[in-house]
């Protein structure tokens, strides 16, 4: 296997080990230290942290490389982490939402990681470094959960070793980058005229890529980030929440051995219809029953979706776009699915609390509507006409 791509994969692995663990715990930390409707912000504004960085990194992956740029991401996100543990040890809540900040910066490297396995693969072995990428995602289902569990009252208040542990993780992923070995960008960068917005926005692949990737993200998080906080309405245990995260950060990742060569075997378009597939039946789970059974299938079914999802919108956009503008374009395209996430963590708690977990389900259930509609209608243009 490429040697790059393993480096790629084992550093997902600890951005994702990071994501996965601050999930489980940020909004219990947060109902800690503040109250049950602010126990989401601090994993918001970790969510804004990684949109509002998404262009700095592109650029900083234009002039440094990307060795240089994810040993940084990764080592402002250890600072994050310290000063997240600081925040708990010393019941301040304030230090803990800034904190997340910085840990969201490293989210925003981690964003590049699947783009950074394009780069480093011939064309036609594209969707498989994507995926094999992504699949460094299954340690941290394992990882992130079960360090949360064994760290979680190890020292004095709760998680504050969780996160002094997690600063260790991302020192990890510095030294990850460090090995990494990839071509410039700036190597492909002039060798032809990038297109203008205008003509870009124009292509149905784009549009349908960037629908996909922005609505199915901020659904899957919708859920993902409510969850906790509906099992707690029920009265689970931490364990319990624990073991429903890592069930459903498996099912984001474990697909991805298999979705590239789906993908190839059959189509970018039928893998993403069956992502959609997924996530409506993971709504109908949450709708029937809120026993302990339905959230964890609800979420693995939902895990599932979102990487049939997210693997399919991230080929398709690929397909859609010149080497010489995929910066760029790479950027734009995180920075709005990370401001849907922002968004919809941030009023994922208000709207549990408000409205209910079953509202909130049917509400999640309209952009899945909208993206298959919209998958639908690109099948049937493709079939009359070849997209760019």
């Amino acid at each position: 296997m490429n040697r790059n791509i393993i480096f790629l994969a084992l550093s997902q692995a600890a951005m994702m080990t990071i994501i996965s663990l601050t999930l489980a715990s940020s909004a219990l930390v947060g109902t800690q230290l503040a109250s049950p409707g602010l126990a989401t912000i601090p994993l918001a504004v970790q969510y804004l942290g990684t949109m509002v960085m998404l262009y700095p990194v592109a650029r900083f992956i234009e002039l440094f490389g990307h060795r240089l740029t994810f040993c940084g991401g990764a080592l402002i996100g250890a600072i994050g982490l310290i000063g997240a543990a600081i925040a708990i040890k010393f019941n301040n809540f304030i230090l803990f939402t800034a904190a997340g900040f910085l840990i969201g910066t490293f989210g925003a490297v981690g964003q590049y990681y699947r783009f950074a396995a394009v780069n480093a693969v011939k064309r036609e072995q594209k969707n498989l470094a994507i995926s094999l990428t992504l699949a460094g995602g299954i340690i941290a289902a394992i990882g992130g959960p079960a360090l949360a569990l064994w760290t979680k009252d190890a020292l004095s208040p709760t998680f504050y070793a969780s996160f002094l542990s997690l600063s260790g993780v991302a020192l990890l992923g510095a030294i990850l980058a460090i090995g990494l070995s990839l071509p410039p960008i700036a190597a492909v960068d002039n060798q032809h005229e990038k297109r203008s917005w205008a003509e870009i926005i124009k292509k149905p692949k784009f549009i349908i890529a960037v629908l996909g990737g922005v609505l199915g993200y901020a659904v899957m998080n919708l859920l993902m980030t409510a969850t906790p906080l509906a099992m707690l309405h029920a009265h689970f245990s931490f364990s319990e929440t624990a073991t429903i995260i890592q069930w459903h950060i498996v099912a984001m990742f474990a697909p991805s051995f298999f979705t590239g060569t789906l993908i190839q075997k059959t189509s970018v378009l039928t893998i993403m219809l069956l992502g959609c597939l997924l996530n409506f039946s993971g709504i109908v789970v949450n709708l029937i029953g809120n026993e302990f059974i339905h959230f964890k299938v609800a979420l693995v079914l939902l895990g599932g979706g979102w990487n049939f999802l997210y693997v399919g919108a991230t080929s398709l956009l690929t397909e859609s776009i010149l080497k010489e503008e995929a910066s760029r374009i790479q950027a734009f395209n995180d920075t709005l699915v990370f401001l849907g996430v922002t968004i919809v963590t941030m009023l994922s708690g208000t709207l549990v609390n408000l409205l209910g977990w079953k509202i909130v389900n049917l509400y999640a259930s309209l952009p899945i509507v909208i993206i298959t509609i919209g998958l639908i209608w690109l099948l049937k243009h493709e079939r009359k006409t070849t997209i760019y």
